[in-house]
């Protein structure tokens, strides 16, 4: 009697854990359940205890989350059935994602109007550009903290240290009263947002940063954000240029309202919208930026020792002009992003194979034009001085520089059979603080330091 008592609470433990999954439904438990309950019954009159029978029967079913993939695979619709909130308004699942949905769309509703707010006091886009400009990361990430705070249910502690940093974000932005020309504004334009975005990753970990977990979490949430957000940007492009067509057909010169109105408050909707786009398709369908990963590695990998072989083919010296660096630099931030994602969906215990030397090939090519930048800047800055310019891409490549450098030893050494593929990952995650320090250093240090030019 106790044995069955005992099977029938891991069964009931068992079914609990199922019905959290979003790809499988009640239907689809009972039927699993019934699946399990005959291997054990088969297995138990082979002779095997009950308990052992039960372990034997789960894993012959496979893992939850194999059967969770399965079952989206099978019934791809229910995700479009999860995502537009339809089914039962009574069971508990569905309240939860319309009260999601809710929350999302006034958080999103708030993006919109926010960036229309400062027109209350006569700040218009034509009038100050510059004033969205600087505070484009206020206006784009701010309801998205917002949805986050509120989707995780942070403590009023974390809510006030986030409320916190973006005071001083604002301060940092609005404060030194830059000239329009100056290189420190166009400086703390580019860096206040990736400095708030990992503020928001504050709030997107429920304000556990500390955790290594939460932090490689975010990172894959950027990852699927970024994919997300530019699917809605090309769906908002088509809406456009439908917009425009249809009220110039009746006469109407539709560019004040598409410039002022419907790319704004879209595209600050949209950051929003991406976001839980996200959230809701968790453990539903595969995650997109791992398999974009196995597409671009070695394209990326490719592409960057055709520019090895031809900068040592011309001799040329790479550009230095800010354009080119911002381009150098978002290169080797996709290069890095390329290995995240690559060790974020990777079984640890897996040995290393071909994939594992394109990695190593992809972060050893930008490693090198990392070190061809740095030589390139360093001359500059000899020969001219420093400027904002020169400072910030110095120290953003220094940045990049030590994180590749020391992912090539360990991409060696894991691939030597000396190291673990979880010290790769838990080295990209204590690294986050890093380039969010340095950006806050550009937005509040660099414009008193170089008198504000």
């Amino acid at each position: 009697m106790g044995t069955d008592t005992e099977i029938e609470g891991q069964i009931a433990q068992w079914r609990g854990y199922m019905l959290r999954r979003k790809g499988v439904e009640q239907s689809d438990v009972d039927e699993l359940e019934d699946h399990l309950r005959g291997r054990v019954a088969d297995l138990t009159e082979g002779g095997l205890r009950p308990d052992e029978a039960f372990l034997i029967a789960v894993k012959r079913m496979g893992s939850v989350d194999e059967v969770s993939r399965e079952f989206a695979r099978e019934h791809s619709d229910r995700l479009w059935k999860q995502l537009m909130l339809t089914g039962d308004p009574d069971a508990p699942a569905d309240t939860a994602r319309r009260r999601e949905l809710l929350v999302m769309i006034g958080c999103a509703a708030l993006a919109a109007v926010g960036i229309k707010l400062p027109m209350l006091f006569g700040v218009g886009f034509d009038d100050d550009a510059s004033f969205y400009v600087r505070n484009f990361g206020l206006f784009a990430l701010v309801p998205l903290t917002v949805y986050f705070g509120l989707r995780r249910r942070v403590a009023g502690r974390t809510a006030l240290a986030l409320a916190a940093f973006f005071i001083v974000g604002a301060v940092g932005a609005n404060v030194y009263g830059l000239a329009d020309d100056s290189q420190s504004i166009v400086l703390s334009a580019i860096h206040l947002p990736l400095a708030l975005w990992l503020v928001v990753g504050l709030a997107y970990a429920g304000g556990d940063w500390r955790s290594g977990q939460r932090r490689m979490d975010f990172i894959r949430f950027t990852g699927e954000w970024f994919i997300y957000f530019v699917l809605i940007a090309m769906g908002g492009g088509v809406l456009t240029g439908f917009t425009a067509g249809v009220f110039s057909a009746i006469g109407l010169d539709p560019e004040t309202f598409i410039s002022e109105w419907l790319i704004p408050c879209g595209a600050l909707a949209a950051v929003v919208v991406a976001a839980w786009l996200v959230e809701a398709k968790q453990s539903v369908i595969e995650n997109m930026a791992p398999v974009l990963t196995r597409v671009f590695t070695p394209l990326f990998a490719l592409t960057l020792v055709a520019v090895l072989v031809a900068i040592a083919v011309t001799t040329n010296a790479i550009d230095v002009e800010r354009d080119m660096l911002i381009l150098f630099d978002l290169l080797l931030v996709v290069v890095l992003g390329l290995v995240l994602y690559s060790i974020s969906a990777r079984d640890h215990a897996q040995r290393t194979g071909v994939f594992d030397w394109m990695q190593l090939a992809l972060v050893v090519s930008a490693l090198l034009i990392d070190v061809l930048v740095l030589i390139a800047i360093t001359g500059r800055i000899t020969e001219w001085g420093l400027t904002p310019n020169k400072s910030a891409a110095l120290g953003e490549n220094l940045v990049l520089f030590v994180n590749l450098a020391w992912t090539a030893w360990l991409y060696v050494s894991i691939i030597r059979g000396r190291k673990r593929f979880a010290t790769l990952e838990k080295w990209q995650t204590d690294y986050l603080p890093v380039y969010a320090a340095w950006a806050w250093i550009v937005v509040l240090a660099f414009p008193p330091i170089f008198a504000f030019a």
